[in-house]
């Protein structure tokens, strides 16, 4: 009786205090002009025993699990993210169970741009949450400056929010879902949830991604187009103009596709009901589980698995394996020493196959399939139908990208359907008593020809003397053979000498590196950054410490060409909007282009969110688009003779570290005399930037005005020219581009993840209609380049009699050759002497 007592009275003192004080334990707001450090020494920091760590700024609730936010990391701990995640708390709001209440992360502000010690977050007084890195480097923030925001909340739900003197959201997590959902969640239309590349690695780059469009909710994983590997459908029409979405309810996933709330859901996914604490995550591996708190954190259902098992995931067995049973392999021939494919890793059979002998379209001939009966695809999207299977098989062998033909029939087999996909993932076995269907796939290989024919046998009483005069011709045309390869190896190294000797003698050329020097630059080739024109590019940092990205062009043939475009067109001349070329490598078979270093990279990842945390103003933008423009209008009009870029598009203009844009990879470009006024060439750039003309084959310097106008359209709604996830009848950006232009609602093409975009919205649809001026299906109604650079800095008027009639020519990437089959004509230096 004594200790209960005393119990009794302890919890009488400790609620009494906390009445006496006024305040709640927990700490779940913070007002303007407050700043949190991520120090060692920081209030609420705990050390999990999973070596987890939490640094908690606010916290809503007390006892039980319940939602924080600060900052978080796992592993080593020498980086961290800006989380909300949930804990375990005591009565008075301490974080406890360091050894089983593992913080469960359900959003993060920064999953691609971790910071580390020392780093800070602030919500500045004009209502900006703003996170630095330690070095000052801006990392994150919500773009809310004067938006009137007064403070910053975590609600029950487990959302970061901040709100107005109104008491109302200016911005919130939710909107921004990362690879999670908590109950009470939506997943809208235009929202993704994108899973990360592992368990132990946070960055959102894995494969699958999870959205939400008119006509239900899907899961993808990444191709070219993305590959569905799950679809809830709805039926019906829409009734209503609100977005579809999904939500996270207790005891289901409800789609709101043609209805919205308080109306019945058209469809829902049934879940175990919430008993504690839950969230859903998209896995690495393509599985969305749902996750409870129950004495330790565990998995309580796999939300899209369904009678087919784990074999129906994209990844399951990797690219080009076989899954049976929970087994994986490689696909095999009936002729057991005939393998086109091995593991790459025996010891993990689930990592995939390769090829042996990789596919070459230079060799289509050799190209065969191999048979896999009774097998089938977790996907299915007919690019034939009512066809037969041969007919199928020859529409890829007809089709260099197509990597399997997989064929699917009824009870006819000459009356299928035939999916030609560019990319195989895991196949798997078709059970016909669950899929109902008959299914063969049949795997493109490289076959090898026979290096001679069998040997047939002279006539009996053949005379030795033709033997020997076989032997003698064999001879003689072995002994020609090596002198036609003696005299074709002679003339390659003299051309390259004359090539290289040509690049020396060039006034004004950058400087030429040794390839060991670039080797040792870029130790040996490792900082990947991406993809460039013929070859990828690696960072590298040269003796005197100066950042510089190396460019390796890959391949032969059309490469001397491209090389010898790049390094003479901008190799001697300089100017603020077109990325310099610091030297080059002209060894042996190298070829290697030494760039300055932009920090920022390509435009691409800052306008299509690519799991980019920063979102561009409207400032930054628009001085962007004057960037790229001054850097045509010197190509085009103030050199002797005009440069027409041909492939302008985002990835092909970086930004350095102060957002200044600039052209770059100029190996397609094409020179054009003053006295010309069009020029005959063959197809070359990137589709969905190509200018109508284009299939005409006689191009002017226009064809770079009216990529400019798709790239500034892209710029502006914050999205691809063509968007596969989006649903059918926004997918094509001109296309609805037009729609809301006849409409009159140019507003809503605005960028939505931009508020700053938003507020100036009467700016930013004047700089759409010059965008479609550059867009006109007539090049003679385009403006020059120089008269853009005037309107854009308001010296001059846009024109306003538009056609929005766009043309968007059906050109299919196999039709264009990243260089024409005629030679480029070289870009002399004293060509380019116009004014820097």
């Amino acid at each position: 009786m004594f200790p209960k007592c005393w119990n009794f009275i302890i919890i009488s003192v400790l609620l009494s205090l906390q009445l006496v004080d006024g305040q709640p334990f927990d700490y779940p707001t913070a007002n303007l002009s407050t700043t949190w450090i991520n120090s060692v020494s920081a209030n609420h920091s705990v050390d999990f025993t999973d070596r987890s760590k939490v640094r908690a700024i606010l916290l809503r609730g007390t006892f039980g699990p319940r939602y924080a936010c600060g900052f978080f990391c796992n592993g080593t701990c020498d980086s961290y993210l800006f989380a909300i995640f949930i804990v375990q708390t005591n009565s008075v709001s301490y974080i406890v169970m360091p050894s089983s209440g593992f913080p469960q992360v359900v959003w993060s502000a920064n999953r691609n741009n971790p910071v580390k010690i020392n780093a800070t977050l602030q919500l500045t007084s004009g209502g900006d949450l703003v996170l630095r890195d330690t070095d000052g480097t801006l990392v994150w923030s919500t773009n809310t400056t004067g938006r009137s925001v007064v403070g910053l909340n975590l609600t029950e739900e487990g959302n970061l929010v901040l709100f107005d003197m109104n008491n109302l959201v200016v911005w919130q997590s939710f909107d921004h879902p990362t690879d999670a959902l908590v109950p009470g969640q939506k997943l809208a239309s235009g929202q993704k949830l994108t899973a990360s590349v592992s368990i132990t690695n946070s960055t959102e780059g894995g494969l699958f991604s999870m959205f939400v469009n008119n006509e239900g909710l899907f899961a993808a994983v990444k191709a070219n187009p993305p590959q569905i590997y799950y679809q809830q459908l709805v039926d019906n029409t829409k009734a209503n103009k609100e977005s579809s979405y999904a939500k996270f309810q207790n005891g289901s996933l409800a789609l709101y596709i043609h209805s919205s709330e308080p109306r019945d859901p058209d469809s829902v996914i049934t879940l175990p009901p919430i008993s504690s604490a839950q969230y859903m995550k998209l896995g690495s591996d393509g599985h969305l589980r749902l996750y409870e708190w129950a004495d330790g954190w565990k998995e309580v259902f796999d939300i899209l698995t369904g009678y087919l098992g784990d074999c129906n995931y994209p990844t399951v067995c990797g690219e080009n394996g076989i899954c049976s049973n929970g087994q994986c392999s490689c696909p095999r021939s009936v002729n057991a020493s005939m393998n086109y494919f091995t593991q790459i890793n025996g010891r993990h059979p689930n990592l995939g196959c390769s090829e042996i002998t990789p596919l070459n379209c230079n060799a289509s001939r050799y190209h065969n399939f191999l048979e896999l009966e009774d097998m089938t695809y977790f996907t299915f999207n007919a690019d034939i139908t009512s066809t037969n299977m041969d007919s199928c098989k020859q529409a890829c062998l007809g089709n260099c990208s197509c990597k399997a033909a997989i064929f699917r029939y009824g009870s006819n087999s000459s009356n299928g359907d035939c999916y030609l996909p560019a990319q195989i993932f895991s196949l798997m076995n078709n059970e016909q008593g669950k899929t109902h269907y008959n299914s063969s796939v049949f795997m493109k290989v490289q076959i090898t020809p026979n290096a001679s024919a069998p040997a047939k046998t002279s006539p009996k009483g053949t005379p030795s003397l033709v033997i020997l005069g076989y032997a003698i011709a064999a001879f003689i045309l072995f002994a020609v053979l090596i002198g036609l390869t003696i005299c074709i190896i002679r003339k390659k190294r003299l051309a390259r000498e004359v090539e290289e000797g040509d690049l020396d003698n060039v006034p004004g050329m950058p400087t030429r590196f040794p390839f060991e020097d670039l080797k040792v630059a870029t130790a040996n080739f490792s900082k990947k950054l991406g993809e460039g024109g013929f070859g990828s590019v690696f960072e590298g940092s040269l003796r005197d410490g100066t950042k510089v990205a190396v460019k390796c062009l890959d391949g032969i043939g059309q490469v001397k060409k491209s090389f010898l475009a790049e390094v003479e067109s901008i190799g001697s001349i300089h100017h603020v909007n077109l990325v310099r070329l610091v030297g080059f490598c002209a060894e042996k078979s190298h070829r290697l282009l030494v760039y300055e270093f932009m920090s920022n990279g390509s435009l691409e990842k800052w306008i299509y969110r690519q799991g980019q945390e920063i979102v561009l103003d409207w400032k930054c933008r628009r001085k962007i688009v004057l960037d790229i423009a001054k850097g045509l209008t010197y190509l085009h009009e103030d050199c002797r003779q005009k440069i027409i870029h041909l492939d302008i598009k985002p990835q092909n203009i970086l930004l350095d570290d102060k957002f200044n844009a600039k052209l770059s990879d100029f190996g397609l470009s094409k020179l054009i005399d003053r006295d010309q006024s069009q020029v005959v060439t063959t197809m070359r750039g990137t589709p969905g930037y190509l200018a109508p003309e284009w299939l005409s084959a006689v191009i002017t310097e226009k064809v770079d005005v009216y990529s400019f106008g798709v790239v500034v359209l892209e710029i502006l709604c914050g999205r691809k020219i063509v968007d596969r996830s989006e649903p059918e009848e926004r997918m094509h950006l001109l296309s609805l581009f037009k729609q809301k232009a006849e409409e009159g609602k140019l507003m809503d093409m605005i960028d939505q993840y931009s508020e700053d975009m938003q507020s100036n919205r009467e700016d930013v649809v004047k700089m759409m209609h010059v965008a479609a001026w550059c867009l006109q299906s007539d090049h003679a109604s385009r403006p020059s380049m120089s008269v853009v650079v005037k309107v854009l800095e308001g010296v001059m008027d846009a024109e306003t009699n538009l056609d929005y009639g766009f043309e968007r020519p059906s050109i299919s990437s196999t039709s264009i050759s990243q260089v024409g089959s005629e030679e480029v004509t070289a870009l002399i230096p004293s060509v380019l002497s116009g004014p820097r």
